[in-house]
């Protein structure tokens, strides 16, 4: 083949320019693969690092509360104190204190429903475990109570 025309020209390096975006594309594939796989590692190994900073941080303040020497308390203010910082004529005091207690109350109250709530569990329990099966009067009752029962529920399913 002698010359080249044009076309030809063109064709053949339409071709090499396909050759070549591709062969790009296969390299640029390939180096994202690792690039991302580089990524996720940086990324664990930030993590890491920043949660073991998070801990020394958290046991350095811990460790500095530990060692500050023990403060005085501040003196609790004496009513006269108090009287000049808030006056008994606030409403909006007197509203946000008359709340206060009235949430305290029923915290009481709830913790003091709870403990006898536990007390008579507890009483049920122990009596519960008292009870003698086997003796023969308990029997007897608790067959006429199972009596009285079917007979209720004969008489209600007869009625209807």
């Amino acid at each position: 083949m002698g010359c080249n025309t044009s076309s030809d020209a063109k064709s053949t390096k339409e071709e090499k320019d396909a050759q070549e975006n591709q062969t790009n594309t296969t390299t640029e594939e390939k180096q994202k693969e690792p690039a991302g796989e580089c990524n996720d590692s940086e990324a664990e190994a930030a993590t890491k690092i920043q949660a073991a900073f998070r801990g020394h941080q958290t046991r350095k303040s811990i460790s500095m509360k530990a060692n500050k020497p023990n403060q005085e308390p501040e003196p609790e203010p004496t009513k006269s104190e108090l009287e000049a910082e808030f006056r008994a004529d606030d409403k909006e005091l007197c509203n946000a204190a008359t709340k206060i207690q009235a949430s305290f109350r029923g915290h009481q109250a709830r913790k003091q429903t709870q403990v006898e709530t536990k007390t008579k569990e507890q009483q049920d329990k122990e009596d519960i475990e008292k009870i003698d099966l086997a003796d023969p009067d308990l029997n007897k009752a608790a067959t006429k109570i199972q009596a009285s029962f079917r007979g209720h529920k004969v008489r209600k399913d007869t009625t209807n």
